[in-house]
Order: structure tokens, then C-alpha cells, then sequence
């Protein structure tokens, strides 16, 4: 439980109101937060959560240039992800519960010597009419236990929230992150890659929403199931199938060899700062 906002790991049930009411309090309550960068269009906070050794991040950005409506589709459209999100390796659809509650599987590359990681999330919406919001939080599922070279990493709390900006034009984006590697990392490294890789996110999101409209037009363009519960194509699942797998109840750790990390700490941290 991060902070009371009760979307536990492993536990699997329909959001509600409340989860998101608890997202869009710690987006926009400053307090205990640590004010980390502060550019007119781009803020970034770090907090530390009780119990927990990683921090959490928050980013508050402005595209003045990209509709609420337009971000949010960048946001859900799977297809369209494939084209912006480089260190995607796959992501599936496993199934769905209710028209704004899924799981799914996402893996991702990282940058050498780190390992690759990969996660099962569930992944709630909700569309106020003022804001859209979706959050996600590491399950489990019985049939998606880690793979051989990927480390399994978990995700306490995932959270996008679109508003139309306060400057009149454009889109307000608020994005929460507050996620465990696992692996023999360092915790400093962590939050160090932590605090790059958000706001490069968000630069490749701003870029990616630019291009949108013109993507979606040529690709089809009235698929969208985030708004149409009726072109869900991904399966029903139970509850009951949301379980640690067989292999995850015999491991005994998720622990991979990363030692050569140290050797090139340097490097690489130089090498995301520049990029």
C-alpha cells in the first residue's frame, strides 16, 4: 500500500472511484514531496515512502500544442505504442474483467548491463469528462510466469492523469511512477534512472502525441475499445486465474547476474544524461 492508496500488488479487483479520487490527491498534493527539477513546462518531484527503499517519482508536464483527447488515445492505443515506445519488446492483452479494468503483459529493454524486465499489470481507466485517468499495478496470472532473461519487476503504483492545460491551451499531463527493478541494483542507481527516464518519457510521449492524429487516420481509425467496450477483442479472465504461477511459488529468488553494473555506472549514467 503506497501512501493509502490501496491498489495492493497481486490483488486483482475492479477499481473504484476512491483509487482514483487517492491518484489524482497525490498528483496534486506537494506536501512531503521533493521538488527535484522545475522547468516552465516540465516539473519533476521525488518522495519517499515509508517501509519502501525506492522513491517514488512525479511529473507534472504541459503539451500546448496536443488536445486532452488526443494524449489520452496515445496513452491506450497498443498499436500505436509499438511505434513510439522504444524500449517496448512486447506487450499483450491477456484479458479483461470489465470494460475499464485489464491485464496485461509488458516487457521492456534496458540499457546494458542491465537486464531486461518485464511485468504483469492491471490496468484501470476511468473518464470523468474533465480528466482521464488510468493507473496500474503489478498481479500476477498463472500463465505468465518470469522468463528466462528478464527480470520480473513490480509496479506499486503506475498513474496517468489528462487534464486540459491551465494555460488555456492544450493538455496537462500528470504521471506517477513508484516502481521496484528487483535484480542486485543499487537503490541510489534506481532512483538516479528513475529521475532520467521519466521526463525522457514524457519527451517521447509529447512527440509521439504530435503525430497521432495522422498515424490513427491511416491505421484504423475508428478502433478504439478504451472508448467503445464493444470492439474488445482480448478475453474474459476470472479472478482465479490471477495467481502466482507455478514456477514463481518454486523460485526461490528472482535474482539475475548484474555485477558488471558497477563497472559501468559512469558510462552509462552520462550516456542517459546526454540522450
Amino acid at each position: 500500500m503506497v501512501n493509502g492508496f490501496s491498489m495492493d500488488v497481486g490483488v486483482v479487483r475492479v477499481a473504484e472511484d476512491r483509487d482514483f479520487e487517492k491518484l489524482t490527491k497525490l498528483y496534486d498534493d506537494n506536501n512531503e514531496w521533493r521538488l527535484d527539477y522545475n522547468k516552465p513546462d516540465l516539473s519533476v518531484w521525488t518522495k519517499c515512502v515509508p517501509g519502501i527503499s525506492f522513491r517514488m517519482v512525479k511529473i507534472r508536464t504541459t503539451f500546448s500544442d496536443v488536445q486532452p483527447e488526443t494524449l489520452y488515445d496515445v496513452l491506450h492505443d497498443p498499436e500505436y505504442r509499438k511505434i513510439w515506445d522504444t524500449h517496448m519488446i512486447e506487450s499483450k492483452d491477456i484479458g479483461f474483467f470489465n470494460p475499464n479494468n485489464d491485464i496485461g503483459y509488458y516487457s521492456m529493454s534496458c540499457t546494458s548491463p542491465l537486464k531486461n524486465r518485464d511485468f504483469v499489470l492491471q490496468r484501470s481507466w476511468l473518464d470523468t469528462g474533465k480528466e482521464q485517468l488510468i493507473i496500474n499495478h503489478s498481479v500476477y496470472h498463472k500463465d505468465y510466469p518470469p522468463k528466462k532473461h528478464f527480470v520480473r519487476a513490480t509496479s506499486y503504483l503506475t498513474g496517468y492523469i489528462v487534464r486540459p492545460s491551465r494555460q488555456g491551451d492544450g493538455s496537462e499531463l500528470g504521471y506517477l511512477s513508484h516502481t521496484d527493478p528487483h535484480g542486485k541494483l543499487p537503490v541510489w542507481l534506481v532512483n538516479k534512472i528513475t529521475q532520467i527516464y521519466a521526463p525522457k518519457m514524457v519527451k517521447k510521449l509529447h512527440k509521439a502525441s504530435m503525430a497521432y492524429p495522422e498515424w490513427k487516420e491511416k491505421h484504423n481509425p475508428n478502433c478504439k475499445p478504451w472508448h467503445y467496450p464493444e470492439q474488445i477483442t482480448a478475453p474474459r479472465i476470472r479472478v482465479d486465474e490471477c495467481i502466482k504461477s507455478v514456477e514463481e511459488k518454486n523460485m526461490k529468488n528472482s535474482y539475475v547476474d548484474e555485477s558488471d553494473v558497477k563497472d559501468n555506472l559512469g558510462r552509462d549514467m552520462m550516456i542517459m544524461d546526454s540522450d
